[in-house]
Parts: structure tokens; C-alpha cells; sequence
């Protein structure tokens, strides 16, 4: 298992439900992980392990969750929906880029959340989308 990175860490993951491999390339264009919205023109990754469990745990889809460790292959931002929203000076150390990511690993042995943990956590998104607040900042 991989360890929590520091603010001097660059190692950076995706997690999705997508079968990749090594070179593969995630883009932008796609919906999101999350919802049945319209295509994203960004790609989001984390430099922590869990925002990555969250993303594959959260995906919609029926494939097998998956994280993989990936490099950017352009310039990246702070992701605004949980920087500016929920989590004030990016703790989570979640980003956004235009440009794609290229798939380096695939990372194995990654523990999830329980499933009262994952339940509780889409309860709460449902209250989001059901009160309007499910809003992505594309």
C-alpha cells in the first residue's frame, strides 16, 4: 500500500473503473466518475491514496474498481469542487488538468472504505444531486 503523500510527493493516481494499462492515456471528454452528466473537459487525480479510493468506490459503472498510479502530461490545477467547496486549501490534494494522464501502474493490495462508510458518503451525494447541489465546475 502506498503511503499518504507530502505536499514534495509527485506520485499521483487515478481510480476509476476503467481496464487500462501501462501508457495507456485518460483524457478529457468523458463523463464523470460520478455522475451521468454531459463530458468533462477536465481529468482529475490525486497525490493521496484515499481521494483515489473514493473516486473508484464512487464510480458509477459494473467494472472492477481500480486505482492507478499515472503522471500528467501537461500543466494541473487545484480541483475547484473540492478545494473551493468542501475541503478549504486542498487537504486532499485533489487536481484537474486538459491534458491527459498517462497510466504508469496499476496499484494492487489498496484497502476500501466499509460498506457503511461507502453507503453514507452516497446518501449524502444523493442529498446533493436531490437539492440541486450536485454541480460540477467544469
Amino acid at each position: 500500500m502506498w503511503a499518504e503523500a507530502t505536499p514534495f510527493a509527485r506520485q499521483f493516481f487515478h481510480g476509476t473503473k476503467a481496464d487500462l494499462g501501462p501508457g495507456d492515456l485518460l483524457r478529457v471528454g468523458y463523463r464523470s466518475n460520478f455522475t451521468d452528466t454531459k463530458p468533462l473537459s477536465w481529468i482529475y487525480f490525486a497525490a493521496t491514496l484515499d481521494a483515489a479510493i473514493w473516486g473508484t468506490e464512487l464510480s458509477l459503472g459494473d467494472g472492477r474498481e481500480r486505482i492507478y498510479v499515472v503522471e500528467p502530461t501537461g500543466d494541473f490545477e487545484d480541483d475547484p469542487n473540492l478545494t473551493d467547496k468542501r475541503f478549504p486549501g486542498n487537504p486532499t490534494l485533489s487536481y484537474r488538468s486538459r491534458h491527459p494522464l498517462r497510466v504508469v501502474a496499476e496499484l494492487v493490495g489498496w484497502r476500501g472504505h466499509s460498506p457503511e462508510t461507502i453507503a453514507a458518503m452516497k446518501a449524502g451525494l444523493a442529498r446533493l444531486v436531490e437539492g440541486g447541489e450536485a454541480i460540477v465546475i467544469d
